[in-house]
């Protein structure tokens, strides 16, 4: 008989919930801090184009899309699919959210 190494489907749903959490609180500080930084620019700008919004939300969208292509990846690469198709589905989303808040839709 042969034996497969593959992970079983319970421990990929296992991991894919615990990096959900991180996920979700990556997606939330970046929200949290672009709207922050427009909400200050907004005080700071009287009609000028945003700075430190628009900064925010450059580093925001490295973080995500990069956190994405290297964990979603990695774990695709590793024969991992159900966490790997999470991360890059939750994470490319929260990159749109996050661009979204910028662009004013």
């Amino acid at each position: 008989m042969k034996q497969t190494h593959r992970p079983s489907t319970g421990g990929q749903i296992g991991v894919s919930l615990a990096l959900l959490v991180i996920d979700f609180m990556l997606i939330a500080w970046s929200v949290y801090s672009v709207g922050i930084a427009g909400w200050a620019d907004s005080y700071e700008s009287d009609g000028v184009v945003p700075t430190s919004a628009s900064r925010a939300e450059s580093q925001a969208l490295w973080l995500l899309c990069g956190g994405a292509v290297l964990t979603g990846g990695g774990l695709l690469a590793l024969g991992w699919r159900i966490p790997g198709t999470v991360q890059l589905v939750v994470l490319f989303g929260g990159a749109v959210l996050v661009s979204s808040m910028t662009a004013g839709g």
